[in-house]
């Protein structure tokens, strides 16, 4: 790996917390699909079959009350700790929008922002976009200069997000495995079970360019497939189940079928695991920091589905969410950059870059763009 850039502690004045955002009703639906698919000219028609998602849940992503509760959660957190750190709240495609956050921050005030972005692992969606966005909010609302905005690291690997991981394995296989006893009047056998680790599929060329291309211990997969396979295996040796079988899968892919992208998926993988005498799958949406819809309509619905529709047991585990062992894990991270707290990390891959490093996850399919909190910002 190349050397982590490092940061001094700063007296920040202000939390962003930076989300994806979601529809709250139906007639939210198709304007918000407009924004996040913006500039790739998708008629409305196409919209429609992604639409029906939402409209089966009411028009209601969850994922925006999920960041209320976390907001709420990790403001009471940080002033537990005696920390005066209000946490504000902005979007990249709908309300509320990142723009119109920086400038009620400004007017509040505050000049020195630690942003904390709802994605834990390096990909160009999840963490350049992001330093992309909040640079063209600065603009857009004239505060550049006015505002210093800086980042949380990517916290794959820290011991807050991946502890409700490890509580949710463990339990699901061991109710997994006294069903599949129950069923069979027999004991389970490890390979009885099988626990698939899910999380978004990206292009294959995008995932390459994932994370610093220099002096690396991964190879095509990239930083994004590198941390994933990572936190899977701490997560099953920390739940005590070395010996139980477990895949990194993929879930709601997207875009041209010409396109490669990263696989298995995740429902083609259960078919073939119930053809191989498999009785129980848990489903771990590891790439996933709260419930949304790709996890209530990919994993709950879709994969549930084709689990039980061929005979096996599943359950799903819950995103970490507000988990306590979350909030307390955002609050070690704001302090070590508020701090200068340990940087906690449970894998050979961490911890993560205070600073992005220059030409760190790069979007192949598009030009490079202003971004803020990097080496090349």
């Amino acid at each position: 790996m190349p050397a982590r850039v490092g940061t001094e502690p700063t007296p920040y004045d202000a939390v962003l917390l930076l989300g994806f955002g979601g529809p709250e009703g139906q007639d939210d639906v198709l304007p918000y699909l407009r924004n996040v698919t913006g500039g790739r000219g998708i008629p409305d028609e196409r919209l429609e079959e992604v639409a029906v998602h939402y409209r089966a849940y009411g028009g209601v992503s969850p994922i925006n009350d999920q960041n209320r509760q976390l907001r709420a959660a990790l403001e009471t957190e940080l002033a537990a700790r005696g920390w005066d750190l209000p946490v504000v709240w902005g979007n990249r495609n709908w309300a509320p929008y990142l723009a119109d956050t920086l400038r009620e921050a400004h007017a509040a005030g505050h000049r020195r922002i630690l942003t904390l972005v709802t994605s834990a692992y390096s990909s160009y969606s999840g963490c350049r976009q992001y330093r992309e966005d909040l640079a063209r909010a600065l603009d857009e609302t004239g505060l550049t200069g006015e505002l210093q905005i800086d980042k949380i690291r990517q916290y794959f690997d820290h011991p807050g997000f991946v502890g409700p991981f490890v509580d949710g394995v463990q339990g699901a296989t061991g109710r997994l495995r006294e069903q599949v006893a129950q069923a069979t009047g027999a004991q389970a056998s490890p390979d009885d079970v099988r626990v698939l680790f899910s999380t978004h599929s990206i292009p294959t060329r995008a995932a390459g360019a994932t994370g610093p291309q220099e002096g690396v211990p991964w190879r095509d997969g990239g930083a994004y497939e590198a941390q994933h396979l990572a936190v899977a295996e701490l997560v099953m040796d920390a739940a005590g189940l070395a010996g139980t079988p477990w895949e990194l899968v993929y879930q709601s892919r997207s875009g041209a079928p010409t396109t490669p992208w990263l696989e298995p998926d995740i429902n083609d993988r259960i078919t073939e695991l119930a053809g191989e005498g498999v009785r129980g799958v848990v489903i771990v949406p590891l790439g996933f920091v709260s419930d949304h819809m790709e996890v209530l309509w990919d994993l709950d619905n879709e994969a549930m589905t084709t689990a039980t529709s061929l005979g096996l047991v599943a359950e799903r585990v819950p995103t970490p969410g507000v988990d306590p062992q979350f909030v307390t894990g955002l609050a070690d991270l704001v302090g070590e950059r508020l701090e200068g707290a340990t940087r906690r990390s449970d894998t050979r891959l961490g911890p993560w870059f205070d600073v992005c490093p220059a030409g760190c996850c790069l979007n192949p399919a598009g030009a490079v763009k202003p971004t803020v909190a990097g080496a090349d910002s």
